[in-house]
């Protein structure tokens, strides 16, 4: 008997200074790929505060180092750049660890709920697109 094997997200990938990298959804269901099945609970998960916009991870190292403020705030920027709020000024952007995000049984594909939120106000910006 075959087992389905879910197919990886679509994301664009960014790499930050420092060796971070951050991942973003290109659909409703590459969002929910990348917060459910591909996110580690020590990720920090990203989304624009009360609007439409891709599921953004910043993935966590593997020796355990923190992020600075300025990556927060870049990978921050870099999910109000994916969302409806690219040509607004300031933006509202959603901030936790990837283990505080779940999604509700039956909910639509990129709908989830989120825990331990705290809001970083960011300029919808990218950088040099990686892969």
């Amino acid at each position: 008997m075959n087992k389905h094997i879910p197919e990886p997200p679509n994301v664009y990938t960014y790499e930050l200074p420092g060796g971070w990298t951050v991942m973003v959804g290109k659909t409703d269901r590459d969002n929910d790929r990348l917060s459910i099945k591909l996110a580690h609970p020590r990720d920090w998960w990203f989304h624009v505060h009360g609007m439409p916009g891709s599921h953004v991870l910043l993935k966590a190292k593997e020796n355990d180092e923190e992020p600075g403020p300025e990556i927060l705030k870049a990978a921050a920027a870099i999910a109000a750049y994916h969302s409806k709020a690219r040509s607004g000024g300031t933006v509202r952007v959603s901030c936790t660890r990837a283990r505080y995000v779940t999604k509700p049984r039956g909910a639509k594909p990129g709908t989830v709920n989120i825990r331990k939120e705290r809001i970083i106000k960011v300029r919808p910006e990218t950088v040099e697109l990686k892969i």
